[in-house]
């Protein structure tokens, strides 16, 4: 089925409960996908998913969130925009391939640009802002490729792994 907003290597499409919740839960609790993760390193129970879907669902104009397939319908990730900021036009942006496999392919890159397109075009939002904990460096150069500039840095904002690892901060402008 062809549907969803489509890029070179990926198309995002909504989420779909029987064929997106089960890589979630694989995904999330998979230590090497979560290891620069903001998010991650909690188990995430069935149930806990479950009501983020639930959550998804029901987001109204506050969010949108996306799963991320290859154009052959394969199942590779998400993408998403949340705290929607309607009256200044702006969201804060993630993404995360988790099919291991499917890294450093260019797919990342791919989900974000067809994403901030939706943002820009279809939403009409005029900045974007995303967050990474700094020693994710596929991330940080993927978001410099995609347009993002470093905005600025909370120090050890995060524990992970051991450490405290500083959050970088990105915007990108519609125009930029």
């Amino acid at each position: 089925m062809s549907f969803g907003w489509e890029g070179d290597k990926v198309r995002l499409v909504p989420l779909d409960r029987d064929k997106h919740l089960g890589n979630a839960l694989k995904w999330f609790n998979d230590p090497e996908v979560t290891e620069w993760l903001e998010t991650g390193d909690w188990p995430l129970t069935r149930g806990a998913e479950e009501e983020f879907f639930s959550a998804a669902e029901r987001a109204g104009k506050s969010s949108v969130q996306f799963a991320v397939e290859s154009l052959q319908g394969e199942h590779v990730g998400f993408s998403g925009l949340r705290s929607i900021d309607w009256q200044s036009h702006v969201a804060v942006s993630g993404s995360v391939i988790g099919r291991k496999d499917m890294w450093n392919k260019g797919i990342g890159g791919d989900a974000v640009r067809v994403r901030n397109r939706y943002a820009f075009e279809v939403l009409g939002l005029r900045l974007l802002i995303a967050t990474v904990i700094a020693d994710n460096s596929p991330s940080l150069a993927m978001l410099a490729r995609a347009g993002y500039t470093e905005v600025g840095r909370v120090p050890e904002r995060y524990w992970k792994r051991g450490a405290y690892r500083d959050q970088v901060i990105f915007a990108l402008h519609r125009d930029g």
